[in-house]
């Protein structure tokens, strides 16, 4: 059965094939599918296994190798699927192993399930070409009587012969196998993927019909719409200069940010500052007013932060925890009670994958309490979990998406036993995307998304950053395309160096230049320009009173109507909506 499943794969990439300008160009549809679940059995493997050989393993250990010393075995589970078993391992990297040829260029999803004879380990996936160098292309935490899948990828930077290998530092486990698969996609692939992905998810088909008040259908109505406001929030972090430079105040209301989180201005060390007790929120307080003045949305940023490095000066780290507790309980209601009802997001606790200081001094569970005492206080806002590494950099086992997600689920549970099953946390995924200089590894970075988008909670990427580099801004735009085409990732906040600082990493506009955009700005706006419809769309009814379909842009729309021949007219407010079926939108013209 699974060669069949491999060769029908197979034979359906054969099969689809798109026609651009009279070149053909396989088109190979991605597989969004994940689970950060434990199962008893492993999910078919994806794309037919792609290159990988015998990935099922179906004909036992054939095509697969030992890599290092150890053996490879082949076992059946109880409903009678195969799968490898790698022991006696002597080194980290030691078991199973598949040799494939890789190509530059070429992005590769992989996708394989993974058990280990008993406890549980963090397993990585790594590609090795014979001069010792490799590609690292993802994690997950293996356990003992369930399956794990890893989901990860790679970004080839050389053509050439690589070993597959699968790696866990306790040598003392058996490392289990099975479904493996490792897909190419080429760059053109990859793009039009994109494309199709934001035309289903990004988009919407419309349909107007227009009848009078007799509910006549009106033939000949001009309808013209105008987009005010994007479905899909992109912003750009803001900093205290905005209350006193009027330059940097208009180029942010003119780059049309339809959100914000404030660099330091709501952190505890800025509110608090010197002394301990002596608050003081006049920036942040108008800051916000700003923001709320010109329909800007206001993420916050942050309640807590987990590295002691970042704690207010006054506060002693070896403080005694039952004082300390005391601070934070003023702390949460200093500020949630302070701007209840008017953020749309906390991020509670900043960057606690990396870091533990409150946990450390208040409990292992000292995250999950001031989130549930986060939402007591007021329950509008998401409440984020907010951390780095995690899609950017597959080798940072400290916000591997497995860790983020045990993580989140903790939290999640902890506010259910308190609440006696009767709740749920309105939890958020914060992924920072901070992206070192070069190539980012967008296989992984998707794969990352996947797998966490599987718990069913808003994604948004809260401080895209590409490092200076060759090929900046390149790489920029295509974070954010990555992010923007991605279903589960709701918005992007965008997180450059202040223009007023004295090292400009990423930096969208020179104030030097009297605050012309640069070239990673010049991203930010054609972004933008693509979320935002700039000219107005008209189109008319036939003899039924029905207008063509049209293909809109999710977000806010201003609606006239008018119909020469009666001299009628009719103005709406129409928001669309994610949705797969098309919206229809009846008018019904006043006379005047």
């Amino acid at each position: 059965m699974k060669f069949i499943t491999f060769l029908l794969w197979h034979a359906f990439f054969l099969l689809l094939f798109s026609y651009n300008n009279g070149a053909i160009i396989q088109a190979l549809k991605y597989d969004y599918s994940a689970t950060t679940e434990c199962l008893e059995e492993a999910w078919k493997v994806q794309y037919g296994g792609g290159i990988i050989q015998n990935p099922e393993f179906d004909d036992g250990i054939e095509e697969w190798t030992v890599f290092g010393p150890g053996r490879i075995q082949e076992r059946v589970t109880k409903s009678g699927n195969k799968f490898i078993a790698a022991i006696n391992r002597t080194h980290p990297s030691d078991g199973l192993s598949q040799r494939v040829l890789i190509e530059s260029g070429k992005l590769y999803a992989f996708s394989a399930w993974i058990q280990i004879s008993e406890g549980s380990e963090i397993i990585a996936v790594k590609f090795r070409s014979p001069c010792g160098k490799y590609l690292h292309g993802g994690t997950v935490i293996a356990e003992q009587g369930c399956w794990s899948m890893l989901k990860g990828g790679i970004v080839a930077n050389f053509t050439g012969t690589v070993d597959l290998t699968f790696e866990t530092n306790n040598t003392c486990v058996e490392v289990w196998v099975d479904n493996v698969s490792l897909q190419p996609f080429t760059k053109k692939q990859w793009r039009l993927h994109q494309e199709s992905t934001i035309a289903k998810v990004r988009k919407r088909k419309v349909k107007f019909q227009v009848t009078d008040k007799k509910n006549a259908a009106v033939r000949g109505a001009k309808i013209t719409l105008k987009q005010t406001k994007a479905g899909f929030p992109v912003g750009c972090e803001m900093n205290l200069n905005v209350l006193n430079s009027t330059k940097y105040r208009d180029w942010f209301i003119a780059s049309r940010f339809s959100v914000t989180a404030f660099g330091n201005e709501m952190k505890w060390y800025f509110t608090e500052e010197k002394t301990r007790g002596k608050e003081n929120y006049t920036i942040p307080d108008a800051m916000l007013q700003f923001c709320e003045q010109n329909n800007i949305d206001v993420r916050g940023h942050n309640i807590f932060w987990d590295d002691p490095k970042y704690q207010p000066t006054w506060l002693n780290l070896n403080i005694n925890p039952k004082k300390l507790e005391k601070l934070v309980e003023k702390r949460l209601k200093s500020v949630v009670l302070r701007y209840k009802g008017r953020l749309i997001h906390w991020d509670v606790m900043n960057e606690n994958l990396h870091f533990r200081f409150y946990e450390n001094k208040l409990g292992k569970n000292a995250s999950a309490e001031i989130y549930a005492r986060t939402y007591e206080l007021d329950q509008k806002p998401i409440l984020f979990m907010n951390d780095y590494s995690t899609i950017e950099d597959s080798e940072d086992e400290e916000s591997m998406p497995a860790k983020y997600a045990k993580k989140l689920k903790r939290v999640v549970s902890y506010y259910k036993e308190r609440s006696s099953g009767n709740k749920m946390l309105p939890m958020g995924i914060g992924l920072e995307s901070r992206f070192a200089p070069g190539q980012p590894n967008f296989a992984y970075m998707r794969a990352g998304i996947d797998y966490l988008a599987s718990m069913g909670f808003p994604i948004w990427l809260t401080e895209v950053f590409v490092d200076k580099g060759a090929n900046q801004a390149e790489y920029l735009e295509e974070v954010l395309r990555e992010g923007y085409s991605h279903p589960a990732v709701k918005g992007i906040v965008i997180w450059p160096t202040s223009p007023f600082s004295k090292e400009c990493k990423m930096c969208l506009i020179d104030i030097d230049q009297d605050f012309k955009t640069t070239p990673t700005g010049d991203v930010i706006d054609k972004l933008i320009e693509e979320l935002l419809s700039s000219k107005p769309l008209k189109i008319s009814t036939n003899g039924h009173g029905f207008s063509e379909e049209v293909v809109l842009l999710l977000g806010d729309y201003e609606v006239t109507v008018r119909h020469p021949e009666s001299n009628s007219c009719t103005k709406l407010k129409l928001k669309v909506t994610e949705d797969k079926s098309a919206m229809f939108v009846n008018v019904q013209l006043d006379n005047n």
